[in-house]
């Protein structure tokens, strides 16, 4: 439970596009299609041609998996590619490694369990993402996950939204501690109560990362719930009549609100809003509660808040005990926890997971966390409901899989995209600069002393690392064929949303790490108690971080 079962609706749907696919892909390998007729059929099932093989990029709604889902990824991960798949920033999973013949298995493979790579890529309404701790964290104001499914509900296949100016991505939270980036998506919707205690959004739009960064404006600080879909509609027909589509580089939203001010978009959104006909758009209150019923709480056993199988392992296992300390945090339940699985051991890519480490994780989800998996936009996984009696058995497990390096939010904890080891849009890798970073941290009591330090490093300007929005960001750029780096400093995608400040020339790979390591030192030297790095910086801003990194180098 805890994932949106699909109905025969959905599950015809799949069955009927994975068909259609299987003879898109066999008049193209016959020739019948040429790339440039392919190419439209292939990107609305997922499908990219990329340095070296095809990439299939599967939709995972709002990163939510149960143990069969998951499971089937490792067997698809297995049978048709190199024996893993790469969790991205959308809380989807990639495959690097696919043969164009493969790929009418894959999808109905994926339809079997209620997966597929519906709007993953085009210029359409994308997975909408949220709080990967959704239904476990005790602030929420709602669980985001039925929002969300509504979404999804609503955007699929949406005739009028199908073919926009550009891709769309819209991401939910419901707690005050924003876990989704919410202010650099298209839309990002913030559930919240207000003074009566009647739930509503806040909603902001106009953020995105890539060539031009912006931070989304909010446009209304409270819609009743339950207009949401109405509002939605609203604020996409502005776009679709307003966006540019004769440049690429400006068809996003955010140039849109930045070009018109947030203002006055507003003003055409409520205007647009009164036209429409809520009772035919907005969400009827008996479909809404079909789908939270979907999304009920779980039959959560009566624990005792305290655990001494807990406290007693970690008394007697110091590996354990930071495990608990970095990584598990505290649930809405008494008794149990929230569990996060990183995929971000020293030496490993960034958000890539083997076929074996699903599996254990499929396994540990069916048993201990009431067959929920979730996938974060940090490119981690999360166990969201395990038992605190449960947590030394599943850590060990873990740990037996390279799972449990105890290193959430800490500088080894990097968000990074594939690079130019596989995307033919890079300038530059990213995954080893990104494992150079990690080892020379890999130290967990030195990551644990400089503490919160996020890092997120892109391989180019399109920003899929989210590099504009790391405490330290890093952007590969080219210089005559050589690649070489940029580091801002000072962004955040959290509820203080911020855009990095770019701190001083590209520096080559080989100086990156030593760059990062000075940017540490420097801060350490500096820093206040509990104070993070992004405190410090905002707090002294970039010069001492400058001074250490570009002092003694030869900038020629």
């Amino acid at each position: 439970m805890g994932v949106y079962q699909y109905d025969l609706i959905d599950a015809d749907m799949l069955r009927d596009r994975a068909e259609a696919f299987r003879d898109q892909v066999s008049r193209r390998l016959s020739g019948a299609l040429t790339e440039d007729q392919f190419k439209p059929l292939r990107l609305m099932n997922g499908l990219y041609l990329q340095l070296h093989a095809y990439m299939l990029r599967v939709a995972i709604p709002y990163g939510s998996l149960n143990s069969a889902q998951l499971n089937r990824l490792a067997a698809i991960s297995r049978r048709f590619d190199k024996g893993y798949g790469h969790f991205t920033t959308r809380t989807n999973i990639q495959f690097h490694w696919i043969r164009l013949k493969d790929a009418p298995d894959i999808l109905d493979a994926l339809a079997e369990v209620g997966l597929h790579a519906i709007q993953t890529s085009g210029n359409c309404i994308r997975n909408t993402t949220t709080d990967p701790y959704a239904g476990a964290a005790a602030d929420e104001a709602d669980d985001p996950r039925v929002w969300c499914e509504a979404i999804r509900q609503w955007s699929t296949f949406h005739p009028e939204f199908t073919y926009l100016p550009r891709k769309f991505k819209i991401a939910v939270t419901a707690s005050a501690q924003d876990r989704t980036a919410a202010r650099v998506h298209d839309i990002g919707l913030k559930l919240r109560r207000d003074a009566h205690g009647a739930l509503g959004f806040e909603v902001m739009v106009g953020g995105g990362l890539g060539r031009t960064p912006y931070i989304g404006k909010t446009i209304r600080d409270h819609l009743p719930a339950h207009r949401l879909l109405s509002y939605l509609t609203a604020i996409l027909r502005v776009y679709n009549r307003l966006g540019r589509r004769d440049n690429i580089y400006k068809a996003r939203i955010k140039v849109l609100v930045a070009s018109l001010g947030a203002e006055t978009f507003a003003e055409l959104v409520e205007s647009e809003w009164r036209s429409l006909d809520g009772e035919m758009l907005d969400l009827p209150d008996v479909e809404l509660a079909r789908i939270r019923g979907a999304f009920a709480a779980e039959a959560f056993e009566p624990r005792p808040l305290r655990s001494e199988i807990f406290e007693g392992a970690k008394r007697s296992d110091p590996a354990f005990a930071r495990f608990a300390r970095r990584n598990v945090l505290a649930h809405k339940k008494p008794g149990y926890a929230i569990v996060n699985v990183p995929l971000k051991a020293p030496g490993a890519p960034p958000g890539d997971c083997s076929a074996d480490q699903m599996e254990v994780v499929a396994d540990l989800a069916r048993r201990y966390s009431m067959d929920d998996v979730r996938v974060t936009h940090a490119q981690n996984l999360v166990l969201p409901h395990v038992k605190l009696d449960d947590l030394p058995l599943v850590f060990a497990r873990l740990q037996a899989e390279g799972l449990a390096t105890p290193n959430l939010d800490l500088v080894s904890d990097i968000i990074a995209c594939p690079g130019l080891d596989y995307c033919a849009l890079a300038n530059t890798r990213a995954i080893p600069i990104a494992q150079q970073i990690a080892e020379r941290f890999a130290d967990p009591e030195m990551a644990e002393r400089v503490g919160e330090l996020k890092i997120k490093i892109s391989g180019c300007i399109n920003a899929c690392g989210h590099h504009h929005v790391g405490h330290i960001g890093i952007l590969g750029v080219d210089k005559k064929g050589e690649e070489f780096y940029q580091i801002s400093l000072g962004g955040s995608g959290a509820e203080d949303a911020a855009l990095g400040s770019i701190l001083g020339p590209a520096l080559s790979a080989s100086r990156v790490v030593e760059a990062v390591d000075a940017l540490v030192d420097a801060y350490l030297a500096v820093r206040r108690p509990a104070e993070r790095f992004l405190d410090t910086y905002r707090r002294l801003g970039p010069d001492p971080f400058k001074e250490a990194v570009y002092a003694d180098a030869d900038q020629a």
